[in-house]
């Protein structure tokens, strides 16, 4: 297959470029606020939309502000500080989900402390629509031309165009003519675990109360496991190569603990017990008993 070129100019409006990579940020945004208000219709919910606005505020804050320093500090940190400026070229891709997750964490502490929420209540409420801006993300990856598996033979494998030179220097050793070897396509395989198969496990484990903690939980095992089976695909950032033992990536070494993380969250719930607030307190009986 040939890589289909998109411009990752979505709209150039004389010196305005609206890029595609943006847009899918706000998509993911956009289409998690969309269905956190949806689930908030449920009795066993404790949250109202004008809530469910301030908190999608903070997140966007700790996604934009933390997934772009995470990607600083994480992969490319010796460029960076050679060329501070760059670190606000967030159109021209580098962001780190790991860093944004920590951005959100940080964002939703903020929003529990004011609100005085607890954390893992307010975690356990956004975690099902995470997915969708991972979705959106890898997408937004993909039209980009960056992030790329492997050479592979697969039917779905995708020759880039060397004379794009988003690819010459990588993808075709230096050469601006034909095109590369296939490569697997490996942001997508990341748009269907990480965002699609992730998204319906959130959701359907979701759809009735679960202890605190618990949604969390799976999100983040989820999440680890996934990424780090995709990373096996994917080609190592150049400027990083592989890591620990000689094959592992950088966000494999940055998956390990969430899949760590999750399990132990996992059974601090379950041994716990204890349940979030409710807009009924008796519609969580019902639905656990359902």
């Amino acid at each position: 297959m040939i890589y289909p070129q998109i411009d990752p100019i979505a709209v150039q409006i004389g010196p305005l470029a609206v890029h595609w990579y943006g847009l899918m940020y706000l998509i993911g945004i956009f289409g998690g606020w969309a269905l956190l208000v949806w689930r908030a219709r449920r009795d066993d919910v404790a949250w109202r939309s004008n809530q469910i606005g301030d908190l999608i505020f903070y997140c966007a804050i700790g996604i934009v502000v933390g997934g772009r320093l995470g990607y600083v500090a994480f992969y490319n940190l010796p460029f960076y500080f050679a060329h501070p400026l760059n670190i606000f070229y967030v159109w021209d891709g580098g962001m780190s989900f790991h860093g944004g997750l920590i951005g959100v964490l940080v964002a939703c502490g903020l929003y529990a402390w004011r609100h005085r929420r607890h954390f893992f209540d307010i975690m356990d409420f956004i975690a099902p629509v995470v997915p969708i801006g991972l979705a959106a993300g890898r997408l937004g990856n993909f039209i980009n031309g960056e992030l790329w598996g492997k050479v592979a033979q697969v039917p779905w494998a995708m020759r880039l165009p060397c004379a794009d030179p988003r690819f010459t220097a990588r993808y075709c050793n230096g050469v601006p003519t034909g095109f590369s070897p296939p490569h697997q396509p490996s942001q997508l395989y990341e748009l269907l675990l990480e965002g699609v198969a992730l998204f319906i496990i959130c959701w359907w484990f979701s759809m009735k109360p679960r202890p605190r903690m618990a949604i969390s939980g799976v999100f983040a095992l989820g999440y680890g496991v996934f990424r780090f089976f995709v990373e096996f695909f994917r080609l190592p950032d150049p400027q990083l190569g592989y890591l620990a033992f000689g094959w592992l990536t950088m966000g494999q070494v940055l998956s390990l603990p969430l899949i760590l993380i999750g399990i132990v969250l996992l059974l601090l719930a379950y041994r716990r017990r204890a349940y979030a607030p409710t807009q009924n307190p008796e519609s969580a009986d019902k639905a656990m008993k359902a």
